[in-house]
């Protein structure tokens, strides 16, 4: 993995190979990084507030030249400004604690930047609220240009435990399923983004419930094929994905992208300093996302976020998508999420090694390729879904 602060930290060089690898420019990265090289020697946690200054004020730089733009009429250029804008920002939030007075600020002002990019760079891309259980989830909703014809199948993307609905826009795996006549939700599903930051939806081992709520709002679509609705989850959405495809039968694919078949194990060897962590303040957030105060009552809770006895119950075609070199998730959860999932009529694994890149976790050091290579295992199997 291309490491930016070569002492580290990793959650640092996470966010820097996430974001050049979303369409960042790397002359515009670096003037946002170079000032902070000695700040990253710090450590992640009480570096943070330099990392947010830095990338804030890139983001302030790119929204300047984007009005610029846009008064002159140059809405191409305005647009890939505001794409850019929002995508840093996006990088830069999460990476605050929960307890950060900047992290509700920050991202009230990502979500307006991303609506800007929606009216000036992805059209097709708007702001959408799905019903579940007495309020709404936020979400995008990609239509394809294949629905101008008539109805198209359908991917929800899910979050894992940091991400947000904006750096699923920021990935653009949205345009590649589109370029490939599939529409996507991008969804903050309950204990992420929006829905957990605005409103203070924690997340659920359960992922059944909020996952059909969203196949529930795309079936009354005019321009969703309902029987090519599929799900994928990127880092522990490597648990919820599968998880709500084996109990969501409406599903017709699912896609781990990351194999989580153990998070519970994976706290344990946290606590062990055993692998990476996503994000600084790691624990402050983790409690965060699931609505615990105790961390010890915490662990014991997260035994049961596994996929022991679920996967088995996928009878849809399963990809799992994994790097050699993951240091968050190790590669053995994806051959046990593989090994156990006997009832699928189509399963796969995909592990990507260090000679081709996409080897660190979620392939976020070579994110293009991974994502293609999941639009087109989407593709191929929802056109042989509708041959059948």
């Amino acid at each position: 993995m291309f490491e930016y602060f070569p002492t580290g930290p990793y959650t640092w060089n996470l966010s820097v190979v996430a974001t050049l690898n979303s369409g960042g420019l790397i002359d515009e990265v670096d003037r946002a990084c170079r000032p902070i090289k000695d700040a990253a020697n710090a450590g992640e946690d009480a570096g943070t507030p330099d990392f947010l200054r830095a990338w804030t004020a890139l983001t302030d730089q790119l929204v300047g030249q984007a009005e610029e733009a846009e008064k002159r009429g140059h809405t191409r250029t305005a647009g890939q400004l505001w794409f850019r804008a929002s995508n840093y920002l996006a990088q830069a939030e999460r990476m605050l604690a929960h307890s950060d007075p900047n992290r509700v600020p920050t991202y009230r002002r990502m979500l307006e930047l991303a609506q800007r990019a929606f009216e000036t760079h992805s059209p097709r891309v708007s702001r959408v609220e799905i019903p579940y259980e007495g309020t709404t989830l936020p979400a995008y909703f990609s239509a394809a240009p294949a629905t101008d014809d008539g109805p198209a199948p359908v991917m929800v993307l899910v979050n894992g435990l940091d991400s947000t609905k904006e750096h699923m826009y920021a990935s653009n795996h949205w345009e590649e399923l589109a370029a490939r006549g599939i529409s996507c939700l991008m969804l903050d599903q309950p204990g992420t983004g929006e829905a957990l930051r605005l409103q203070g939806l924690t997340a659920r081992i359960d992922a059944e419930v909020w996952a059909g709520a969203a196949v529930d709002w795309l079936e009354q679509r005019p321009d969703v094929d309902a029987a090519r609705i599929g799900v994928v989850g990127w880092s522990l959405g490597g648990y919820y994905a599968p998880r709500a495809a084996a109990f969501e039968k409406r599903f017709a694919l699912c896609v781990a992208w990351g194999a989580n078949h153990d998070w519970g194990a994976v706290q344990r060897r946290r606590l062990e300093r055993e692998g990476e962590r996503p994000v600084p303040h790691y624990w402050e957030h983790v409690l965060w996302v699931w609505g615990h105060t105790d961390l010890q009552q915490f662990i014991e809770f997260a035994d049961d976020v596994h996929l022991e006895g679920v996967v088995e119950r996928i009878t849809v075609p399963f990809l799992i998508a994994h790097g050699a070199n993951d240091r968050q998730i190790p590669l053995e959860m994806a051959h046990r999420s593989f090994d156990q999932a006997v009832n699928s009529p189509k399963r796969e694994l995909r592990v990507f090694t260090p000679e081709e890149g996409a080897t660190e976790h979620i392939g976020l050091d070579h994110l293009p390729h991974v994502s293609t290579f999941v639009a087109d295992w989407v593709a191929d199997t929802f056109a042989e879904l509708g041959r059948a």
